[in-house]
């Protein structure tokens, strides 16, 4: 038997295998050449969240450093105007008057941040974008939506008007739904109800669109024969509206102790940015630089600003600062959901749980004190946690409640687990159940006594706040009496 290799080949065949193979090889050098052209790239530099996020970090540098360099010149120009906030309160932490309007400096920074990436789209040199087949002109990825940009701007006019003359609920609920109706009109988050309404609603109606159209009588001229519904957008459009009320009041009521919100934002921050930058690595969609963007333009200006409004804070975010995390937050959250990826929105959600478990805390109590929701209190998890370990130890300890849950939606995002589940589920029912034990301990020692045939202690009286006096720009408000 002959072996293979010694088997004699017609010349004709060895020639064509010879040139199939000079085919192959420059094939092969022209697909390398192509990709490198296509991309951008030198093909031995893979993608990662590492590269992508270097390639961004200008963005991160701008923010920062406008917001640190803006704080102080903000806290004088509030002082001067006697924009400050007076320890006239059981419940305030502070013995001096503090000055208010850091929001701005934080909305200076986050502006900034953004504005760069724009000048980087004509200035590529500003910074290294990522590659994606979602281009604008054909190079750049596409930019922050002009209209979230916007509704920044009205979220931060409403808090500075709220600091400075004081505002009804109202008119602050409205400034926030129109903030809201602007990242409907960017498409922000409207496709995450599609994501969610597609697969079950559409296919049990045999509608995946969700889209119906509605004759109307030849006595309706104005509106035409018909009016099309498309029911994902507006579901969509009042999930904007739910998650943006949601976010923005949530910021508000955990904003009690110095540095509290501004840090637990900047944690929830990097867990949004790491997955932002895993999207980006798979090239998701239209709004994947937009996510990294905004993540850190947000987490340079929380950084930028902390030093200042640490323990002992110079200077506190104010509405204009709570209402404008609380809204960053909900667009980084909606964004997630951006393709269809619901579990990720999930995942926000979990990141961000601190403020949430607050506010629904916070609810809860209320409720069950016969009280009102807007009504204060001295219960929140904050001052709980103040009254057991300091002012200090209680941010320091909600800073580490923040890395778990930021730790556990990141994961997540990578496994998709009921595990995760279970384990957020767990930790944040201890954390509800034991604030909700703490403050309802002395209704509970009340109803122990009337069980047990005593008296319940005397209450202690409600001292009302006097309502502040106007007083005219550049004359600082005089600081209160000292009580006996």
């Amino acid at each position: 038997m002959i072996p293979f290799g010694e088997i004699p080949m017609p010349p004709e065949t060895i020639e064509r295998v010879e040139r199939l193979g000079r085919d192959i090889a420059r094939l092969a050098s022209d697909q390398h050449q192509l990709l490198e052209i296509v991309k951008g790239e030198v093909l031995d530099e893979p993608v990662s969240r590492l590269t992508i996020f270097q390639g961004y970090i200008g963005v991160f540098i701008v923010a920062f450093l406008v917001t640190m360099l803006a704080t102080p010149v903000i806290r004088r120009l509030a002082i001067s105007q006697g924009v400050i906030d007076r320890p006239n309160e059981a419940r305030k932490i502070h013995s001096m008057p503090i000055a208010y309007l850091g929001g701005v400096a934080v909305f200076l920074g986050l502006m900034a941040g953004i504005f760069y990436s724009y000048a980087a789209i004509r200035f590529p040199v500003l910074l290294d974008f990522h590659p994606t087949e979602f281009k604008l002109d054909g190079y750049a990825p596409f930019p922050v939506p002009p209209w979230v940009a916007l509704g920044m701007t009205v979220i931060v006019l409403v808090g500075f008007i709220d600091d400075v003359h004081g505002i009804s609920p109202r008119v602050k609920l409205g400034g926030q739904l129109f903030a809201a109706a602007a990242l409907a009109i960017g498409d922000i988050g409207v496709k995450l109800a599609a994501g969610v309404l597609t697969p079950t609603l559409g296919r049990l109606l045999d509608n995946p669109e969700l889209v119906y159209t509605i004759g109307l009588p030849a006595a309706v001229p104005l509106l035409g024969d018909a009016i099309t519904i498309d029911f994902i957008y507006w579901t969509g459009t009042a999930v904007i509206a739910i998650f943006v009320l949601g976010a923005c009041n949530a910021a508000n009521f955990i904003d009690g102790l110095d540095g509290l919100l501004t840090g637990t934002t900047a944690i929830a921050t990097v867990g949004f940015l790491i997955i932002a930058l895993g999207l980006a690595v798979m090239d998701d969609g239209p709004l994947d630089a937009s996510r990294v963007v905004i993540c850190l333009a947000v987490l340079g200006a929380c950084l930028g600003f902390l030093p200042h409004n640490f323990n002992p804070a110079t200077i506190f975010l104010g509405d204009a600062g709570s209402l404008l995390l609380g809204y960053c937050a909900a667009i980084m959250i909606l964004s997630l959901g951006d393709t269809g990826k619901t579990w990720l929105v999930a995942a926000g959600l979990i990141i961000y749980s601190i403020p949430i478990i607050d506010t629904m805390l916070a609810i809860i109590r209320r409720k069950l004190a016969g009280k009102r929701i807007s009504d204060p209190d001295a219960d929140h998890l904050h001052h709980m946690l103040k009254r057991w370990a300091g002012v200090k130890g209680a941010v320091l300890t909600l800073y580490g409640m923040g890395i778990v849950f930021a730790t556990l939606g990141v994961l997540l995002s990578l496994v998709r687990g009921r595990f995760v589940y279970a384990l957020a589920l767990l930790f944040a029912s201890y954390i509800a159940v034991y604030a909700i034990k703490i403050a309802r301990r002395k209704h509970l020692e009340e109803q122990m006594l009337l069980s047990l045939g005593g008296e319940p202690p005397a209450r202690d009286p409600v001292v009302k706040e006097k309502p502040r006096e106007p007083q005219p720009p550049g004359v600082p408000k005089p600081a209160p009496a000292a009580e006996p």
